[in-house]
Order: structure tokens, then C-alpha cells, then sequence
């Protein structure tokens, strides 16, 4: 810790008592990134808890000299959030809604607000927030204030600028005052004459530049870049609330904001429209707009490709065809109406010839799944299928509208010119165009021709009359260009107006006035590839590029919608999200913050909490697969050390188990008593939970036995170590159902996939029980394997084949299915299950959920009849080792009660309700939760099983 951090660390202590500062490496790796391609280390993270907290840090800031940066989500793109002094995270603590009057159709909400969580708050009422970036679900109100964002519907409700009513600022030498409409002032009487002399500067300044600012400043609709004076000219009523809307905390500090709300439209039509390429598309624009739409999103088809991959070929649905698309929404008061605009701008389009399909999407579900499609652009933009990554850097320039499809053309020429490739996407209505491009950053001569390419490119756009910036801000990445921009007279204006807010220039260092060059602090260098376990088949440097393809949009700070990230959800720290985990993991590989390697302390303890659900592998627009990092992670961290007793106790259960089913009564009994909570102690197992009883080594035996149907079997049934010895009864119910769907089996039994060792980091000894697993199977028989147990099913299915790296263990994975998978797609065409409840609660297991895309339980069981699929759309919990771990127990109880424990808790014992969960760890959790009112969670072969209303064979368990 520098003596400047350690001064003001004190500082703090005295005058802020309870303010959490941290300076360790854990804090300044995560927080030296954003979701741009530069990386600057802070000295120091604060989160504060109010707004004394803020007057607080600036103060001590102040005294010794050290810059400051405001912080909400860190999605910034261009570098706007990051900093060489303390960063101030809002999003931890002060991010509460503070007063919603829907009479004035306002809110006032603090910095640290998540936008939607003020959009469900507002909804009650029937009012929203206009602007809705794509990041709506972790983004701030601070940072989009920060850099006057926009979103997908900008074309009716424009930038946050516009939607501002006032601000509550803290300025640089800890001063409170309220802007407005009308100017400043001040919250503290005190302060008065500090305020008004502000005022009178920035007046002056204006009065002195009024030609420029009224030639310069808001030419077209998405002019973000430089700072917007012309708020503060005489005809716009000195508009300081405005003014200060896109300064990217470079001239105040925003701690809350009273915000206008706009009324939810009653009804709304979705058009999707195919076209060639998106100049075509372009070109449709202003015919588009003349129909007053809300929304006019583009894209191009390799974003469309990259979700199908990733997430399955049903994740995207209800394009027509053509390689680029338009998103058109329409509202109004009243459907009908709506409904036939929209059919007769689909007929207007036609006539323009342009198109090569276009529909009008009814489904509410597939417009769900189209508008995930467009926002999780960024992410998906940045890694696609065909491995290449590609960067922001020039990812936000605007036109006017009417200019696009001639800018769009132009800038594609330069791409060509340059060897590069971009992926197009955006809000084309408002002549916003996002790009992601394949710059080289990591090299000298990728980072020069970089630099040019963007010299060029800002050129262009200014000559098509557009600005740099359409919405995220200049930051690190284009306020070194705003030269090319505007003329030195504006220039001078800009730094005039910071210098009057921060004349020592201490808030957010290096972007808009004096700023850092484009090319510095970027995050990539060239890295000597690490030796692994895992052979990370789809990242071309290994590990370390596996860690690189978090590029911090930040999807996994998201509190609603898909699984991931479990572990943020429960605590709300950073350092418990995948963002967090894999900006640590780039720090221990670039060896400079963290400088320990594999032996890191501080990356071991941001990996302690994550469950290893894998929900991270389809949910994160990259595909960052967090639980096998931290399976690497862990096997170099301890290789050659003594492990924590759990990886003992719970990494070896497979052995253990097949052991203990030789002695299963007495085993069960004893550990049922004192004898068994000592044992569990040390080996790391939490007492708060019963150990899962062990069935007996012939109990397996029995039911299958009883299940064959003396058919030739057309499927191998994979028994798993958890199946074997705990429930047994699953593998009888299984046979039987696939009999039933006329895929009779054939149990193989005494394998194992690995998995525990696995998920404990002991990928020495899984490689050899997965490399007898492979060889087994491998024998020329090419029958599907199906696998009851999701977990296991999964291991097999990735794991096995990424580990071992073998075309054995490849052609292995390719035969894998879980047991939704064979109904869902070998079953008889003409299968059916006849008197299905009508009310299911599902658990899907999270790996399922993960690795066998577009074959889910829920969709299997309202094919088969069921009326209502309640599902707990979330992790368990439980999550193999982890909820069994002593360490872990209360985490597994807060991630429960996310989606879990309130479906448990609705059940209606007057309604015949079945739970299904067909991962063992999730109907443990079940059990642990609400066994003693009687619930219990049936594998979805156990509902299926034609013999259910028999008496099944148990397995001697007691």
C-alpha cells in the first residue's frame, strides 16, 4: 500500500467510521477493468454507504492528491469506469429507490440503482424509464447518467439526458449541490457563496463561447462525445442537470437523481425483417421511421450463429431469412390498431424491395428470445463460433439516420482496406451503429495499425457528420480523437468547463479533457501459454485465453433471468461473480497485481464460492465456463500440497460409497448418531444437513433385475456412483421408462464419470477413472448411453472429452444423453404417458441446464401433458460438494432461497402438486428444505415409470 493510500485509509477511518475501503491485490485486479480493452489498476475500492461517505473520500482525495472514479456496474465500453486512484463502487450499498411519485410521473433513485430494478419498481404504477440499454439488468442509473445512454428504444424516448429532472452531485472538493433546470445549488447554507460562484464561472464560460457550442453541439440525435454546453445556452434555460449528463464523473460526482418517467404503452407489435446485408437494411430506415416506431434494431448474422451455438439451435427463432435483421417495434393503445400498423409497414417494406422476409412475431416467448438475441450482442459479438474474438474501441459511432446505409457503406470499405473484420449490430434508427473488430491488440504492430485504423474511422464518420460516440461515452477510447471532432475553440471550451468543476483534475483522469492516448493502458499482451490438465479444445492460448474471454459486459451481475451467476445473487460482491473470478484468474496470468500464480491466495478465495454450476457456460455471452477454470485452478493451486478435508471426505465419494454399501445398515446407523457428526467434522462435511443414506451393493442389482424386459437392447443405461449408491430405485424406474418408449436397455454398471474429482481439482485421479470409463465404452458399440443423473451425464458429455482430449473419449461424448434428452429425441414417435399430474414444481439441474442445450425437462413435460410447469429457474444450492462443505452451508441456504425455497414454500398442500429433480443434489436440497412437511422430489423416471402405482422394489437404505 502506497503511503498516499495508506494516509487516506486513515483519513477515512476518522472521518467516515464504517466506510469499507479495500487496497488488497483481489480488489484492485477485479476493479482495474471495465468492459473495455484497458486495464488501469486503482490504489484504492470504496463502497460507500451514503452520501457523507462520498463528501468523505472527495475530501480525503483532495488532501492527498490521489484522482477519484465513480463507479456503477463497470460495463463501460470505452474505459469510462476505471481509474489509477480509488474507484467508488455505487452498486454495492447505495443503489436503493428513494421516491416514486407517479403523480409527477418521477422517481428519485440513488447512483447505485439498477435500472431494472427501477423498471419493475415503476411498473406497479404503469410507468417506466425510457432509455433501456441492452444492460438494463446490471447497469446504473449513475452510469447511464455518466455516459448519457440510450438503448433499444431510443427512437421514441432518446437519451438519458432527456429523461433528467436533477442531479445530486458531491463536487471534486467535497461540496453538495443539486442541479437542475435552472443551475446549481447548494444543500448546505455554507456553502452558498462556494456554489454561486461556480454558477457565475460556468455562465461566464458560455457567454464567452456561445457560437461554437450553437454550431458544434447537437447536430444529430446521438451526439454523446465531448460535453453537451449547449444545454447550458440562454434559449435551453441554463440546464445544468443536462449539461452534466455525459461527463463520465469526470466533472462531479453523481450521488442520486430525480428522474422523468414515461407511461407503459398498452399494447405493442414485434417485426422482424430479413435482409442481405445491413446496408440494405439501413436503407429501409427512414421509410422505418415515418411509421413512429419505438425501436429499430440491427444485426448481422454472426451474432445470430454464435447464440445457436452456444445455446442450441431453438435459442433463436422467428427470424425470416437473410444474413442481417431488423428488430421493428410498434405500440399504441390498442392491439388491434397496433396489429394492423404493423401489416401495413410489412407491406410498405415489401414494396421497397429490400427485404428477403419479414414477419410479425406473435409469440410472446419468441420475442423474448429475440430481443435476448440483441442484447446479449456485445458478449456474443466478442466471441464467436468460430473462436475469433474481436473488440469495442470503435464500437459506438452515430449518424444521422438518413446517413446511415452511406456511412455503414463507407465504413465497411475502411474495414477491408485495413484486413479487419467487424460484426455490426445497433440501433439503427437512431443512426447508431455498434462493431466489434478483430483488432490485434496484444502486439506493437497490431496496437499501430489499431491506432490508424481509428484515426481513419473518425474521419469518416465526422465527414458522413456523425459523432465518435453515440452513447457509450468517450472514455479511454475516443476522447483522444475529439480533435478530429471539433475545433480547438471547442476543444478549449470542454477543458474550460472541467477545470471549473475540478481544477486540479482529480475526477476520472484521462478521458475528455487532457486525455490519455488510445493505445495506452490496454489490457492485452502477449502471454506465454500455460501447461493444464484441461485442454481448453476452443481457446487458441489454453487457459489463459480461456480467462480472456470475459471481456466484463457483465451478464453475470444480473439478479433475474437464466441461472448464472448463483454465487453474485447471494452476496452482491464482485468478487463473487464470474466477472470478478476471471478478471482475477487474467491478473495471475499477467503476474502483476497478482503475482503468486498458481499459489494465489486471493484468486483461490474469489473462486471459494462458486458453486461449479456451469450455468456460466451457456448463460455468459463469451462462454466463460467458471467451474472448469476453477477445477484447474485448484488441481495446480494444491498439487503436491495437503487439500482441505472436504476434497477428502466428498472428492472420493464414489469409492467411499461402493465401500460403504457393503456394510450399508450398520454404516447408516452409525452415522445417523454422535459417532457420524464427529466423522463429518473432520472431514469437512457441515452437520447442519443429514448424510444421504447408503443403499446396499445388492440393491442396485435387485431393481434392475426386476426392470429387464427381455428385449434387445437398443441403449446403454450409465449407472452412476450417485445413482448406485443412494438411489438405486432410479436406474429400475429409468429401465423401465425407456422400455416403455421403446428403448430398452442394458445397465452398465462400475463406472464412474469422474465428476467429484472433478469439481474438488484432483484432475490426476480423474483423468485415470475417466480414461477407464472411455475405454470401456469405447468398443466399437456406437448405442446411445444414457445417463440418469444430469451432473454425471454432463462430466461425460464435456469434461471427459476436454480433459483426456482423446477421439476415444470424443466419440464417447457424442453418444451421451441425459434422460430428458433420449425421451425428447430417441424415444417412439407415438410415446406417450398417460395420467401426468396437473402441477409440477421442476429443479432442473444446473449442468443440465447448461450443457444439453434445448433438451430441458420442463419443455419434455408439457409435451407429455402436464398443465402447469412451475420451475425453480435457478441453482439448488446444493451443488455436489459445495452446500455439503462446512464452509459453505450458509451460501447454499441464501442461493436456495432465490427460486428454490419460495416455489417449496407455495405449494398448496390442497393442490396435488409433484416435485421433480432429477440431479441428486438438488432433491437433496429438497429434502433438507422441505422433507419434514413431507415433500419429496421424484427423478422425472420415477413420474414416468409405467410400474409407479405398483409397489416399487426399494433399496435397503436403513
Amino acid at each position: 500500500m502506497s503511503e498516499s493510500v495508506a494516509w487516506l485509509t486513515a483519513r477515512l477511518a476518522e472521518t467516515a467510521p464504517g466506510l469499507r475501503v479495500e487496497s488488497g491485490a483481489g480488489a484492485l485486479g477485479q476493479y482495474a477493468y471495465d468492459a473495455s480493452n484497458y486495464r488501469v489498476p486503482p490504489r484504492a475500492v470504496a463502497f460507500p454507504r451514503s452520501t457523507g461517505d462520498v463528501v468523505a473520500v472527495l475530501r480525503a482525495c483532495k488532501e492527498t492528491g490521489v484522482p477519484l472514479t465513480a463507479r456503477g456496474g463497470g460495463t463501460s465500453m470505452a474505459g469510462n469506469a476505471i481509474g489509477p486512484g480509488v474507484v467508488l463502487d455505487f452498486s454495492r450499498y447505495m443503489n436503493r429507490i428513494l421516491d416514486i411519485d407517479p403523480a409527477a410521473g418521477t422517481a428519485r433513485v440513488q447512483a447505485g440503482v439498477v435500472l431494472d430494478a427501477l423498471q419493475s419498481a415503476t411498473a406497479l404504477h404503469g410507468l417506466s424509464f425510457g432509455p433501456d440499454p441492452s444492460s438494463h439488468s446490471r447497469c446504473t442509473l449513475g452510469g447511464m447518467i455518466g455516459n448519457d445512454a440510450c438503448g433499444n428504444r431510443s427512437v421514441r424516448h432518446g437519451r438519458t439526458s432527456s429523461h433528467i429532472e436533477a442531479l445530486e452531485i458531491v463536487t471534486a472538493d467535497g461540496v453538495r449541490a443539486v442541479a437542475d433546470r435552472t443551475g446549481l445549488h447548494p444543500v448546505d447554507p455554507g456553502d452558498t457563496d462556494h456554489v454561486a460562484r461556480l454558477e457565475a464561472d460556468v455562465r461566464r464560460l458560455i457567454g464567452d463561447n456561445l457560437a461554437p457550442i450553437r454550431t458544434e453541439l447537437g447536430r444529430v440525435p446521438r451526439q454523446v462525445s465531448g460535453y453537451q454546453l449547449h444545454h447550458l445556452l440562454p434559449e435551453h434555460g441554463f440546464d445544468m442537470a443536462r449539461a452534466l449528463v455525459g461527463t463520465e464523473g469526470s466533472c462531479a460526482v453523481v450521488t442520486a437523481a430525480t428522474v422523468r418517467l414515461v407511461a407503459t404503452a398498452q399494447a405493442s407489435a414485434l417485426l422482424t425483417l430479413g435482409y442481405d446485408d445491413v446496408v440494405d437494411a439501413a436503407e429501409d430506415v427512414p421509410e422505418i421511421l415515418r411509421w413512429n416506431p419505438t425501436a429499430v434494431e440491427g444485426m448481422d448474422e454472426a451474432i445470430v450463429a454464435t447464440m445457436r451455438a452456444r445455446r442450441g439451435p431453438d435459442s433463436v427463432t422467428g427470424l425470416p431469412e437473410g444474413r442481417a435483421w431488423l428488430y421493428v417495434e410498434l405500440d399504441g393503445d390498442d392491439q388491434a390498431t397496433v396489429n394492423t400498423r404493423a401489416a401495413e409497414l410489412l407491406d410498405a417494406l415489401k414494396a421497397q424491395g429490400r427485404m428477403t422476409g419479414g414477419r410479425v412475431v406473435e409469440s410472446a416467448a419468441e420475442r423474448r428470445s429475440l430481443w435476448r438475441v440483441r442484447e446479449d450482442g456485445a458478449g456474443l459479438a466478442a466471441r464467436l463460433v468460430d473462436g475469433g474474438e474481436s473488440w469495442p474501441g470503435w464500437e459506438d459511432a452515430a449518424v444521422a439516420p438518413e446517413n446511415l446505409a452511406a456511412y455503414l457503406r463507407d465504413f465497411r470499405k475502411l474495414l477491408v482496406s485495413h484486413g479487419l473484420t467487424g460484426v455490426l449490430y445497433g440501433h439503427f434508427g437512431a443512426g447508431c451503429v455498434h462493431v466489434r473488430i478483430d483488432f490485434d491488440l496484444a502486439t506493437d504492430t497490431g496496437r499501430t495499425a489499431t491506432r490508424r485504423f481509428l484515426g481513419e474511422a473518425a474521419a469518416l464518420v465526422v465527414s458522413h457528420g456523425g459523432s465518435l460516440s453515440g452513447e457509450h461515452g468517450d472514455g479511454r477510447a475516443r476522447g483522444e480523437l475529439l480533435e478530429v471532432m471539433y475545433s480547438h475553440r471547442m476543444i478549449r471550451a470542454f477543458a474550460a468547463f472541467k477545470e471549473v468543476f475540478d481544477p486540479e483534475g482529480l475526477l476520472n483522469p484521462g478521458v475528455i479533457v487532457a486525455p490519455a492516448p488510445l493505445d495506452a493502458d490496454l489490457a492485452l499482451h502477449q502471454i506465454q501459454p500455460l501447461v493444464t490438465e484441461f485442454t481448453f479444445p476452443h481457446d487458441e492460448d489454453g487457459f489463459a485465453g480461456a480467462a480472456r474471454r470475459c471481456v466484463g459486459v457483465g451478464r453475470c451481475r444480473s439478479d433475474v433471468g437464466g441461472v448464472m451467476c448463483p454465487s453474485y445473487r447471494a452476496t452482491g460482491e464482485e468478487n463473487d461473480s464470474t466477472r470478478g473470478r476471471a478478471r482475477l484468474l487474467q491478473e495471475m496470468v499477467r503476474g502483476e497485481t497478482v503475482q503468486d500464480g498458481w499459489r494465489s491466495t486471493e484468486v483461490r478465495d474469489a473462486l471459494d464460492l462458486c458453486l461449479s454450476c456451469k450455468a456460466c457456460s451457456s448463460d455468459c455471452p463469451v462462454g466463460v465456463d467458471m467451474a472448469t477454470y476453477k477445477a484447474e485452478f485448484l488441481h495446480q493451486h494444491y498439487k503436491g500440497r495437503i487439500r482441505p478435508r472436504s476434497h477428502y471426505s466428498l472428492g472420493w465419494l464414489p469409492l467411499t460409497s461402493a465401500l460403504a454399501g457393503y456394510a450399508a445398515r450398520p454404516l447408516n446407523a452409525l452415522l445417523r448418531g454422535p459417532l457420524g457428526r464427529l466423522l463429518a467434522r473432520l472431514g469437512g462435511v457441515t452437520t447442519q444437513r443429514r448424510i444421504p443414506a447408503f443403499a446396499s451393493r445388492h440393491a442396485l442389482r435387485r431393481v434392475l433385475r426386476n426392470a429387464k424386459t427381455g428385449e434387445p437392447a437398443e441403449v446403454l443405461l450409465f449407472v452412476d456412483s450417485f445413482t448406485r449408491a443412494f438411489r438405486p430405485e432410479v436406474a429400475g424406474a429409468a429401465s423401465r421408462v425407456l422400455a416403455d418408449a421403446g428403448l430398452p436397455c442394458t445397465a452398465e454398471d462400475g463406472l464412474c464419470c469422474g465428476l467429484t474429482w472433478v469439481s474438488t481439482g484432483q484432475l490426476s485421479v480423474a483423468r485415470k477413472i475417466m480414461a477407464r470409463t472411455v475405454a470401456h465404452l469405447d468398443n466399437g458399440d456406437e448405442r446411445p448411453i444414457i445417463v440418469a443423473e444430469p451432473s454425471c451425464a454432463a462430466a461425460l458429455k464435456r469434461d471427459v472429452p476436454e480433459l483426456l482430449g482423446s477421439d476415444a473419449a470424443r466419440r464417447v461424448a457424442d453418444r451421451v444423453h441425459t434422460f430428458t434428452g433420449a425421451l425428447t429425441d430417441l424415444a417412439a414417435p407415438d410415446w406417450s404417458r398417460p395420467a401426468l399430474p396437473d402441477n409440477v414444481v421442476l429443479q432442473t439441474h444446473c449442468h443440465e441446464y447448461a450443457t444439453f442445450k434445448g433438451r430441458h425437462p420442463a419443455d419434455l413435460l408439457r409435451r407429455l401433458g402436464v398443465g402447469k410447469v412451475d420451475e425453480a429457474e435457478g441453482c439448488c444450492g446444493l451443488a455436489g460438494n459445495f452446500g455439503f462443505e462446512e464452509q459453505h452451508y450458509d451460501t447454499s441456504m441464501a442461493v436456495a432461497d432465490l427460486a428454490l425455497k419460495p416455489r417449496l414454500d407455495g405449494i398448496d398442500q390442497d393442490t396435488p402438486t409433484v416435485v421433480v429433480a432429477d440431479g441428486f443434489s438438488c432433491a437433496t436440497q429438497i429434502d433438507h428444505l422441505a422433507g419434514d412437511r413431507g415433500i419429496r422430489a421424484l427423478h422425472l423416471a420415477e413420474l414416468l415409470d409405467p410400474a409407479a402405482d405398483q409397489a416399487a422394489q426399494p433399496g435397503e437404505t436403513s
